[in-house]
């Protein structure tokens, strides 16, 4: 027998509850864009540092991260950070903390992603850039600020601009901390009204849609920045 399909769950009610998820999806994927790029580019300069405890330091996050599921990130923080908040600002134990956690989760692991794309842009500045700032008498920082890291961000933005987008798409892994993002709400809307394979079906084009046209946008910015 067909399966028939019934995408009456798809109505204004339903739809309401879906935006304020992808709301939620959208402010985790913002803050751990902005937190990862700073922390990143932070850790990126320690790995190309001459002291050697940065280096090791930095070397260490990275690997650890990109070593760990994202998954068990996000379970090991929910664990730890509603605890460590609790206990450092006294908070009541009832507090949901859920999204501070996924905050926590998600900016810590992108930043070392975000890392090592920016040491990447770092080092595909010519060398002679650094001599030129010096040899005008600027110190390594402002070397750093003024000179190269401009130069890197102007060609690494199409990667950090796919990296957020794929950060977009991992937000769907928060159910793990029962936090009701876009695809949390969609599955728990489908579970609820025995519709679960039409909500994921509009979830997923929803995601598509989403990803795809951020996909041409950063297509058509990496035309111009290369023109």
């Amino acid at each position: 027998m067909a399966y028939s399909f019934d995408f009456s769950s798809i109505n204004a009610a339903n739809l309401e509850v879906l935006a304020h998820g992808m709301g939620l999806s959208l402010e985790i994927t913002a803050t751990a864009v902005a937190v990862g790029i700073i922390w990143g580019t932070l850790l990126a300069m320690m790995r190309l540092s001459s002291v050697k405890p940065l280096q090791w330091f930095a070397a260490g996050y990275v690997n650890l991260f990109r070593s760990i599921p994202l998954v068990m990130v996000l379970l090991w923080f929910f664990l730890i950070v509603p605890q460590f908040l609790q206990t450092v600002f006294r908070l009541p134990p009832a507090s949901d903390l859920r999204l501070a956690s996924a905050l926590v989760a998600f900016s810590l692991f992108e930043a070392a992603y975000y890392s090592e794309i920016i040491r990447a842009g770092i080092q595909s500045v010519p060398k002679g850039q650094v001599a030129a700032s010096q040899a005008l008498g600027m110190t390594y920082a402002q070397s750093m600020r003024l000179v190269i890291l401009p130069q890197a961000f102007r060609n690494m933005v199409p990667l950090l601009l796919t990296q957020g987008i794929v950060l977009f798409q991992d937000t769907s892994l928060v159910y793990v901390s029962a936090l009701a993002e876009f695809f949390g709400e969609a599955y728990g809307i489908g579970e609820r009204d025995g519709t679960i394979v039409e909500l994921l079906l509009f979830a997923g084009a929803v995601y598509f849609v989403i990803c795809f046209s951020a996909s041409l946008l950063v297509r058509h910015f990496q035309k111009k920045v290369v023109l």
